[in-house]
């Protein structure tokens, strides 16, 4: 069973869905511009109102992050935004715009353009450990669900493709996490202290990533 109303910010018009079932619990959401309330069949629409009241701040907060990443829709390249312009015979970036020939000549510059900044910030870190850590062969994918990935048999750092969008920070932070990881398998005390050792910020950066 589902309703709706509407939430008015920033003079934009949000659905309210109320979702009712035989859950305990009231949960809020805000996902593809709505927001979501899902309860139980008992629950008074007087109730869902005041919950909705008392999260105000979260609600919109949620929203005006969604209405940014509308309104940004140039491309991201290690924290910088970049216009794509297409028609040029040679790929190359200047400022904020990167012209290209076309789309398929683009994605073959910039795949190799990440590679060699990830194999290069990879091998910066890797040559600064003072600790006795292989050689980490660079793999480079997207994950859903993980920024970086150590394998110690193969010796092999996984990095996650979408840190490309994000500062440099992040790249070397998910860097430094991933190599500690030859020396503590885990996320112990001693594990977090090797990789403040070599990124002091790591917890700010790490915060980011979340966001």
């Amino acid at each position: 069973m589902a309703s709706a109303d509407t939430y008015i910010f920033n003079n934009h018009s949000y659905p309210i869905v109320i979702i009712k079932k035989n859950n305990k619990n009231t949960y809020l959401r805000v996902r593809d511009d709505k927001i979501i309330v899902t309860t139980n069949y008992l629950v008074s629409k007087r109730k869902i109102e005041e919950l909705i009241n008392s999260n105000k701040a979260f609600i919109e907060k949620a929203l005006t992050k969604s209405e940014k990443k509308k309104d940004d829709d140039s491309f991201k390249l290690f924290g910088h935004s970049y216009d794509i312009i297409y028609g040029f015979n040679d790929t190359s970036i200047e400022e904020n715009k990167i012209f290209t020939k076309d789309e398929k000549t683009f994605n073959k510059y910039l795949s190799k353009y990440i590679k060699d900044v990830y194999s290069g910030r990879l091998n910066y870190w890797n040559n600064l450990f003072e600790e006795n850590i292989p050689t980490a062969n660079l793999k480079i994918r997207k994950m859903t669900s993980r920024w970086g990935v150590c394998n110690l048999k193969n010796k092999n750092v996984t990095l996650n493709l979408e840190l490309s969008k994000y500062d440099m920070e992040a790249l070397d932070y998910v860097i430094v996490h991933e190599l500690s990881h030859f020396i503590y398998p885990n996320h112990s005390k001693d594990f977090w202290t090797l990789v403040a050792k070599y990124y002091p910020r790591y917890k700010e950066v790490r915060k980011s990533l979340k966001e």
